[in-house]
């Protein structure tokens, strides 16, 4: 079974990150959206409320699996048993991010394989940080979230 993570903080999910999702969906058997719950950040949304944001979006697709962790994200892929990971690029500066990443992961977890797929351009730039700014400062996000994740905020 091709099992894959699509890790991130996920706060707040975009239509960004539910296109990629989607997209990379034929390509496996099973996709766990890993929320990253780092206790040193100030999160925007609670890890409870983006994990039933996340599971709303995506409440019809039988394939994927929504959890929680924390530590390591290779160390994640190993307790869901997934060898492939799911990174979305918006940007050059994601690219030059991510392959770093990406490779220190592949030497952590040598059998782990990271695929990227580009952003639609139209959505290159809508990023959790913008959306979270807009949020701020109560202006409108419903451009830039699934409508099923809106009632979260």
């Amino acid at each position: 079974m091709k099992i894959a993570l699509f890790p991130g903080s996920f706060d707040p999910l975009t239509i960004a990150h539910a296109d990629i999702l989607k997209r990379a969906l034929p390509l496996f058997d099973k996709v766990v959206i890993g929320i990253g719950i780092n206790s040193s950040k100030h999160s925007f949304l609670s890890g409870e409320v983006r994990q039933e944001m996340v599971k709303s979006v995506f409440a019809n697709y039988n394939n994927i699996d929504v959890q929680l962790y924390e530590g390591l994200t290779v160390d994640f892929c190993k307790k869901i048993d997934a060898s492939y990971m799911i990174r979305g690029i918006r940007s050059v500066g994601d690219y030059e991010y991510e392959k770093a990443i990406a490779q220190i992961n592949q030497t952590m977890m040598p059998q782990m394989e990271t695929i990227f797929i580009l952003s639609k351009p139209e959505y290159s730039a809508i990023s959790s940080t913008i959306v979270r700014d807009i949020l701020r400062n109560h202006g409108d996000v419903t451009p830039f979230m699934p409508t099923e994740a809106l009632p979260f905020l």
